[in-house]
């Protein structure tokens, strides 16, 4: 397939096409590359990775260059929207903003079925994991890892009763990374403890095999029980299990991935209730990897507490260690899996761990006092209670005496835990014991398989007939869409106008699906506020108008809500009018103007506005301001009535008057505007003088109604406001 072109949507119907004879081009997971002391912009940087060859920086990095700097850590984005061929689209802006670890989440009900899935039907709560899906999706990460330059794992699960049908599809198919957690399934799903366990040694077999990082599932527990902190102890023990079991299958210790998540959250004391856990589990299985995700448990609905939830797991994961970093978004809260979560949270993991750059240079964890001692009882309780899992007979028993997920801190118990039978659950009596003469000649095979007895090879058993899947790809039976209704054609067709942009709508999860979210702030109680902002909606013309957040400002002072709904129209893109983009002079031309035509201006912050740092960047020649190009200022100072700027225009004789505005409460900025450009009129002086405003409220559209020359917004330079300035003095001149 050609590359793809940064200014070009990617073509999901040509990554369709012929994936009956894709191949995977490389298999196993990829680590980011350490970069040491590594010079980007003006700073340097200690834990930083090579960075990429196209990507979207951070909105400050406009003020260093444009730098982009890319942590150590691989990030991850969780991606569930339920139509893989939009989350295609989703993934490559994820890896723009930073993502090399993209996780597509199965759909609801996957981990029950026995047998692998085929087509790709609209998925609940994720996508189905087909055959067609991932080859479709690893085929598009093919091209986006090579537009932004660096290799990008894909990941899903390999779990349920159908865990080694997957584990088989994920090595043909050049799958990187996969959850597979035998524990997960017995706890969370109702799996058979027997089933879940003989199809995980399976699994893993093939994991290894094909060199898929593997992560568990043991953070659940804390996701799950009614108090997350008091199920430390026990989240290291399933880690300890899981870990031991798969590296005892044969999975390297380096692709075995543990799935951490501190246990509380704010308003508790976070940091230093869950740092000492995250110590205790680095300090016991140090020779694994740790894929860090955040708190998601204890999020209600809002973005803004999300993130700092998700900045303080963070912190932890620094002041420790993290090979990845999950970024679990505000989906987990309030069930919106949409584009702008996901690439929100990449950036917020890139602007944080960059922040905290080299920050285990300067600082070290105290070896005595609280940490250690909270340290040290957390692995004693852990001990404990792996002691306790040994005496009662092993972990079936101990599942089926409910150990697991106990509200209660162990050794304590409140006999609330999940317990399983060992003969009940899904898949029970399922297992059969394999024949003595047992004879399976494929690849990455669990326990013995006779192949001797027929002449075979068991170092390569596959030799056999010739090679298994995994050595001869034509042997690979590839089955397209088994659905005639439900499949990714049928959709496709559904939203050709949108895709070939002829038709516009806005979208959060899929395309053209006309998701809009409105923020407003309503002055009644909580009740209240949620029926009448959906009533507010209805009005506004949305269709299935709903409240996915409230936040209380005061019980009877008013309530925030954020709401979503549909639009229920197009956009017609060959009716709009797009203004041309006007284009800046070039430093040469605007000083050659200005020596040949001097100019002076008034500027100043007006009415009673005391922000000066924004017009003096505009101004200022050490912030490349205007006064590089020879233009002289007189700088009035804040909070400059309106009257002495232009008393002082016709006093000085100056040809422009430069207003800053930032304040904007009663639209006192386009209020002020209008005031300047009425006394120019009363002054007689309007014909004389360029009349421009600034500021970060300022929509230029907006200021210009007010009968002024230009408005500046948010982001102008002082190239921008000297080019309209010199522009406009040609356009008068020519009068």
């Amino acid at each position: 397939m050609k590359e793809l072109k940064h200014n070009e949507k990617l073509d999901i119907e040509n990554i369709l096409k012929d994936l009956d004879k894709y191949e995977p081009r490389r298999k196993g997971w990829t680590w980011r590359e350490h970069v040491p002391r590594q010079q980007m912009g003006p700073f340097i940087y200690l834990d930083s990775s090579k960075p990429l060859k196209n990507g979207v920086p951070l909105p400050p990095a406009k003020y260093f260059e444009n730098i982009d700097p890319q942590s150590m850590p691989v990030i991850t984005t969780e991606i569930a929207s339920g139509r893989f061929e939009d989350d295609i689209r989703r993934m490559r802006m994820a890896a723009w903003h930073g993502a090399d670890h993209i996780m597509v989440i199965r759909t609801a009900g996957q981990s029950h079925m026995d047998g692998l899935m085929e087509g790709t039907p609209q998925g609940i709560g994720g996508v189905p994991i087909t055959r067609k899906q991932v080859r479709a999706q690893r085929k598009a990460l093919d091209l986006i890892e090579d537009e932004v330059g660096r290799p990008i794992n894909y990941h899903s699960y390999v779990s349920g009763v159908a865990g080694p049908d997957i584990a088989v599809m994920f090595a043909e198919e050049g799958i990187n990374g996969a959850h597979q957690d035998p524990q997960y399934n017995v706890l969370y799903r109702n799996v058979n403890c027997v089933r879940s366990f003989v199809d995980a040694c399976e699994s893993k077999k093939v994991l290894a095999y094909a060199e898929i990082a593997q992560i568990d599932g043991a953070h659940n527990a804390n996701a799950t029980a009614r108090e997350a902190w008091k199920v430390m102890p026990e989240l290291i023990v399933q880690h300890a299990i899981n870990s031991l079991f798969s590296e005892l299958i044969g999975i390297k210790p380096g692709n075995i991935c543990l799935s951490t998540v501190p246990p509380t959250a704010t308003p508790a004391p976070c940091v230093f209730m869950d740092l000492p856990y995250a110590v205790a589990l680095r300090d016991l299985m140090d020779k694994y990897k740790m894929r860090a995700q955040m708190n998601t448990k204890y999020i209600d609905s809002s973005a803004r507490e999300a993130t700092v939830t998700h900045v303080l797991n963070m912190l932890i994961s620094k002041l420790t260690s993290a090979d990845i970093q999950s970024t679990i978004t505000p989906d987990e809260g309030r069930n919106v899996p949409w584009h702008i979560y996901n690439i929100e949270a990449c950036d917020t993991a890139k602007q944080t761990l960059i922040g905290l750059d080299g920050l285990m240079e300067m600082i070290e964890l105290k070896k005595d006092g609280p940490l250690k001692e909270n340290t040290r009882e957390i692995k004693e309780r852990a001990l404990l209670f792996m002691e306790e899992i040994l005496e009662v007979g092993g972990y079936f028993n101990a599942v089926q005496e409910g150990f697991f997920v106990d509200s209660a801190m162990y050794p304590a118990r409140n006999g609330d835990g999940i317990a399983r039978k060992i003969e009940g659950g899904v898949g029970v009596g399922h297992i059969y014991q394999r024949d003595e003469d047992y004879m399976a000649p494929v690849t990455a095979h669990f326990g013995y398989n006779n192949v001797t007895q027929y002449g075979g090879d068991p170092e390569n058993p596959s030799a056999l007939i010739g090679g298994c899947t995994f050595e001869d790809r034509s042997k690979i039976v590839y089955i397209d869409e088994l659905d005639p209704e439900d499949n990714v054609n049928v959709r496709m067709a559904e939203t050709k106008d949108y895709r070939d942009n002829h038709l516009l709508k806005p979208e959060m999860e899929w395309l053209a699906d006309g998701t809009i979210m409105i923020n407003m702030f309503l002055p009644v109680n909580k009740r209240v506020a949620e029926v009448a902002a959906v009533e507010i909606a209805a009005k506004m013309g949305l269709l299935e108008p709903e409240v996915i957040n409230r936040e209380v400002m005061q019980e009877a002072e008013g309530t925030r809500i954020e709401l979503k709904g549909k639009v229920p129209f197009d956009v017609d893109l060959s009716k709009l009018i797009i203004p041309v983009e006007k284009e800046v002079l070039s430093d040469d031309e605007i000083r050659d103007d200005v020596k040949d035509f001097p100019l002076k201006i008034v500027a100043g912050t007006v009415g009673e506005d005391e922000h000066s740092v924004g017009l003096r960047e505009i101004i200022d020649i050490k912030h490349g301001g205007i006064e590089k190009f020879g233009i002289t200022v007189e700088y009035l100072g804040t909070s400059v009535p309106v009257e002495k700027l232009v008393d002082a225009a016709v006093e000085l004789k100056a040809e422009v008057i430069l207003a800053s505005t930032i304040i904007s409460h009663d639209n006192i900025h386009y209020k002020n505007m209008k005031r300047i450009n009425d006394l120019a009129v009363e002054k007689g002086i309007r014909d004389k003088v360029i009349i421009c405003a600034g500021g970060t409220q300022v929509i230029p559209e907006e200021a210009l109604k007010t009968g002024i020359d230009q408005g500046f917004g948010r982001g102008s330079s002082g190239s921008d406001v000297a080019s309209f300035i010199v522009e406009e003095r040609k356009r008068r001149r020519a009068k």
